[in-house]
This record gives C-alpha cells, sequence and structure tokens, in this order.
C-alpha cells in the first residue's frame, strides 16, 4: 500500500564538454485528463503521455534497458499504471524491460518523488545497474494483469543491466 516518505533532492548538470555522459532526451508534461481522483488516474492520458515523452526523445520502446515507475503500491492506481507501461512501451518489446520504483525503496516523496526517481534511474543507468524493488514482496495481482503477457522484470536485489549504451525513462504520474 501507499507510505509516505521524505526526500531532498539536487541535481548538478554540466555540459557534456565537462565529462557528463548521461544526457536527458526528452521529457512530456501533461494534464492527467479526467479521472475520478487523484488516485485513480486516466490510463490513455498515461499511454499518451509515455508515447510523447519516447517521441520528444526519439527513443524506441524497444531500446530502453530500464523503466522507473511511479509505482505507488495503491491498489487501483498502480494496476492502471501498469496497464499503460505495457500499452505504451512493453507492447513493442520482445525483452524483458528492468523496471523499478524507488517509492518502494523508500515511500512516496510527493513533490520530490519524480526527481527522485530520476536520480535513482541516472546513478543506476551510470553504473549500468538496475536498482532494486527491496521491499516488494508480492505484486498485486491486479497490476500483473494490467502487465499481461508483457515482460518486465521487477527485481529485488541489484541487478546489473545487460548491454553497452543505457537508456532509461521515469514515468512519475
Amino acid at each position: 500500500g501507499y507510505a509516505r516518505g521524505e526526500a531532498c533532492v539536487a541535481m548538478a548538470l554540466q555540459p557534456e564538454s565537462e565529462g557528463v555522459t548521461l544526457s536527458l532526451l526528452g521529457s512530456a508534461v501533461r494534464c492527467d485528463g479526467r479521472s475520478a481522483s487523484l488516485t485513480a488516474p486516466n490510463g490513455q492520458a498515461q499511454q499518451a503521455l509515455l508515447r510523447a515523452a519516447l517521441t520528444d526523445a526519439g527513443v524506441e520502446p524497444a531500446s530502453l534497458s530500464r523503466m522507473e515507475a511511479h509505482g505507488t503500491g495503491t491498489a487501483l492506481g498502480d494496476p492502471i499504471e501498469a496497464g499503460s507501461l505495457a500499452g505504451a512501451v512493453l507492447s513493442s518489446r520482445e525483452e524483458a524491460l528492468a523496471m523499478g520504483s524507488v517509492k518502494a525503496n523508500s515511500g512516496h516523496a510527493e513533490p520530490a518523488a519524480g526527481i527522485s526517481g530520476l536520480l535513482v534511474l541516472a546513478c543506476g543507468l551510470g553504473q549500468a545497474l538496475a536498482a532494486p524493488n527491496a521491499q516488494l514482496r508480492v505484486l498485486n495481482p491486479r497490476g500483473a494483469e494490467a502487465l499481461g503477457r508483457f515482460l518486465c522484470g521487477l527485481q529485488t536485489s541489484l541487478a546489473p543491466l545487460t548491454g553497452g549504451n543505457h537508456t532509461g525513462g521515469v514515468s512519475s504520474f
């Protein structure tokens, strides 16, 4: 279930010419659209946002190494997000995608949730590692149903990313 957390995140960016090897390729911001409430998001709006971010970045879903999900742990919101990720990202992949959520480790940092996810993703990609979902014990059955036949890795310990170039995404609704 939903657990609150606290976070303070600061990121300092420097030009690539000064040795930075991580690059922000694209982003998208959108209103959730018509939905029942904050905890019952609009899955179609989420899919549109994910597709827009990938298009803006010029990244094909199949090339992603890792996805940092919003993943609050709510019985209703997580399956909606899982279905959105399945439709917009996983449906065009043949290989499993490593997925995680910093919230599984630290709780929901509310206003700092998105930047916390970006920091975890950046650190992991820089070291070719997928951060664990350390507190994940049982996958929400509705989330598993929403993922359907699509493959994703929900590792519970630090795991290496395979291949050379690593690209990831943050879904922070």
